[in-house]
């Protein structure tokens, strides 16, 4: 079973840096798909209100037989939810999905700016971990002036900012930022929802390593020192996201890697999503 590494949070705890992403993985599969990666030896879960699994997600930490406090679950706020109360209230239905009397890691999901309430969003995370019933708070999608807006009217600072990123898109800047704050960066889309996979530089790369072109970026994120949380529903490419310890990039790959940066998303910008 992999020894995954753990990340140092700004808050005192820590994150695994390896996790099982479940966007897009519908209610009904989640169990069996949460269940093969707790198996397979993830430790670390991440779901959101949007993604409308969370009740599968905790009813396979359940079924896992592992104790809760083995396995490390992150939800988030949808955009449309925004501000205080909203906030809270969304937490509170999170929870009951979750079946948790607390989670390691809530999100502000999007800060959708034009709708000026992630500020608001932000106070009630903190309230939230000042009641000790969430461990970590941070933000997802959020550019630097996001996260400068918040530093000033708040003083607080995000444990983490959950980012698009993949060789295509490798956020060099918010990464750069998030890194001088303190602030941990997390990749989500990190294979860019595979589209990225079918380069002919990652091919030649995992021939090289004798690894799959996932594997590849996958510990490419990881040696940035990004967590990272690959999505699979099929469980030997589960099993195969894991399998990423045993080998390492040079500085020619990374120089390989970095051919690729195109600046494509695959999701939105976050000034534009609400």
């Amino acid at each position: 079973m992999a020894n995954i590494p753990q990340i140092a949070l700004n808050d005192g705890s820590a994150i695994p840096q390896l996790g099982f992403g479940v966007y897009k993985i519908p209610e009904d599969e989640t169990v069996a798909a949460v269940l093969t990666a707790l198996e397979a030896g993830y430790r670390h879960i991440d779901t959101a209100s949007f993604y409308e699994n969370e009740r599968g997600v905790g009813e396979a930490v359940r079924r896992s037989g592992l104790g809760r406090d083995e396995v490390y679950v992150t939800t988030k706020v949808w955009w449309t939810e925004n501000g205080y109360d909203s906030t809270l209230r969304s937490f509170d239905a999170s929870l009951e999905r979750l079946g948790f009397e607390s989670v390691d890691l809530f999100f502000i999901h999007w800060p959708a700016p034009a709708h000026n309430r992630y500020v608001e969003s932000w106070r009630a995370l903190e309230r939230l971990q000042a009641e000790g019933r969430v461990r970590s708070i941070g933000v997802a999608n959020f550019h630097i002036h996001h996260l400068q807006r918040l530093s000033t009217e708040t003083g607080t600072i995000p444990a983490v900012n959950q980012v698009e990123l993949h060789p295509w898109l490798p956020q060099e800047e918010v990464r750069t930022y998030d890194a001088a704050q303190g602030i941990v960066t997390e990749a989500w889309s990190p294979l860019a929802r595979g589209r990225v996979l079918d380069d002919p530089v990652l091919a030649g790369l995992a021939a090289k390593h004798d690894v799959t072109p996932a594997q590849v970026v996958i510990r490419w994120q990881l040696q940035l020192g990004n967590v990272v949380i690959p999505k699979s529903s099929t469980p030997e490419r589960i099993r195969q996201n894991l399998d990423v310890f045993d080998f390492e990039l040079d500085a020619d790959d990374f120089a390989a890697i970095a051919s690729l940066e195109s600046g494509e998303r695959t999701g939105k910008d976050p000034d534009d999503l609400g």
